[in-house]
């Protein structure tokens, strides 16, 4: 079976842990980022490097948004001179605004969840799922039917990667579907991915 033109990249905010929620942060967030290989590769990459090289003078940097928004850690430079801050946030805009990327995003009250349902799914499952359809529909719009498709998630724990993994594996058997819909996630071979925090960062270049 040949490989997706397009691969996944997968991200959370927030904790899906619905005990004590914080009431200022109420919500989970999964984003999904799908890429063309062929953009992310022979674009993508090589520009945020470059962008890399001009400002710091090596591509070991890290983008975090929080530190990129608070001008801290890492990226405290961008205190010093507001021309070249402005700069900056123009580059990394330029590159997400003209990369060949589709972004997928579920996100999930958990207050109004544990509300409604007296033994909900995790916030994570919850989000996971509605992502998936997304991409599968989105994929078959690509014509990447019959393909394999790789799904890059950052590892949060051997358990934590058990879990997601199994959940994974059931929605793309369709053993998890819920409601009216009944999308057969089988067009295509989905396989999940779960390098370390440092080898995805590494790779991406841009924490989602």
């Amino acid at each position: 079976m040949p490989f997706s033109d397009y691969i996944v990249f997968a991200d959370e905010s927030g904790s899906p842990v619905l005990e004590r929620p914080d009431p200022t942060f109420p919500v989970f967030v999964l984003n999904c980022v799908l890429a063309s290989k062929v953009d992310y590769a022979d674009r993508i990459v090589p520009r945020l490097q470059r962008l890399k090289f001009d400002f710091v003078g090596h591509d070991q940097l890290m983008l975090h948004e929080r530190d990129i928004r608070r001008q801290q850690k890492d990226f405290a430079f961008l205190q010093a001179d507001a021309a070249g801050r402005e700069a900056f946030l123009n580059r990394i805009n330029s590159i997400v605004s003209e990369a060949e990327i589709d972004v997928i995003a579920a996100v999930i009250h958990k207050i109004r969840l544990a509300e409604k349902y007296a033994k909900p799914w995790s916030p994570y499952e919850i989000a996971l799922h509605f992502c998936m359809e997304t991409l599968l529909a989105r994929l078959r719009q690509l014509g990447q039917e019959g393909r394999i498709v790789h799904v890059v998630f950052e590892s949060r724990g051997k358990k934590e990667d058990a879990e997601l993994e199994l959940h994974f594996r059931r929605i793309t058997v369709n053993q998890a579907n819920w409601g009216y819909k009944q999308p057969d996630f089988r067009a295509m071979e989905w396989e999940p991915v779960l390098p370390t925090k440092s080898a995805t960062h590494q790779d991406c270049n841009l924490q989602i």
